[in-house]
């Protein structure tokens, strides 16, 4: 069995952050080993422990959490780290995300969804709350640097049958069954897809596929990101 993954959790109130140490201690992968109020607080905890990745709200008086983030990362500290906020502000997610955080998840989605979330980050993924997924293109498209690659025409039926379970935040194994082929077959046919897409993750294919119209692009639905 593998080593439960470590997580810290930094959020300035009180009673939700004890609530979901509570929840994610319910998974048998899933070990808390901190819980910070405060960035004084973080700071000792992170110089104590060493987690896998750290949850962090948005706002941690009296900075911020993308304040917070840059300065423990010009201290040193390294560790993958997921925005968990209320704000659903396309400017905090491109400052969370300029910032270099690992992903942008939102606080009324289910434990299961935010577990999946975790152990992608794990994995080195980007993760971005599916009610995001249309702002995150919106920021693409205002972006110079972004340059997409292939179009559409590029991906053979398969491919585009993949690309629209995947930009509906479906795993790689409910995929492989909804499309009766097998899990390896599902893992080879992403590899193609941010491959003749020049994408570098499965958060980027589903935004191509939202931008050109592959899939109805869904409202902000708890049950829905990009897993592996």
């Amino acid at each position: 069995m593998r080593d439960p993954i470590k997580i810290m959790l930094i959020d300035d109130h009180t009673l939700f952050r004890m609530g979901l140490a509570e929840l994610l201690e319910q998974y048998q992968d899933i070990e808390v080993i901190g819980i910070a109020g405060t960035p004084d607080e973080a700071r000792l905890l992170l110089n104590a422990q060493s987690p896998d990745v750290v949850l962090m709200d948005l706002h941690i008086p009296p900075t911020n959490g993308i304040d917070l983030f840059c300065q423990l990362r010009k201290e040193g500290f390294a560790t993958p780290t997921l925005i968990l906020t209320v704000s659903d502000a396309e400017e905090d997610l491109a400052s969370a995300l300029r910032a270099g955080v690992q992903g942008y998840l939102l606080k009324d989605m289910e434990p299961d969804t935010v577990v999946s979330a975790i152990r992608q980050a794990v994995k080195g993924e980007t993760v971005v709350a599916p009610g995001m997924t249309q702002k995150l293109v919106e920021l693409l498209k205002q972006d110079p640097q972004h340059k997409p690659g292939s179009g559409p025409n590029a991906l053979t039926q398969r491919e585009r049958q993949i690309l629209s379970h995947l930009a509906q935040g479906e795993s790689n194994k409910v995929i492989a069954r909804a499309l009766d082929i097998s899990h390896d077959t599902v893992k080879l046919h992403v590899r193609h897809i941010l491959s003749k897409l020049s994408l570098s993750s499965r958060v980027e294919a589903a935004v191509f596929a939202v931008e050109h119209k592959l899939v109805q692009p869904r409202s902000s639905s708890p049950d829905n990101i990009s897993q592996h």
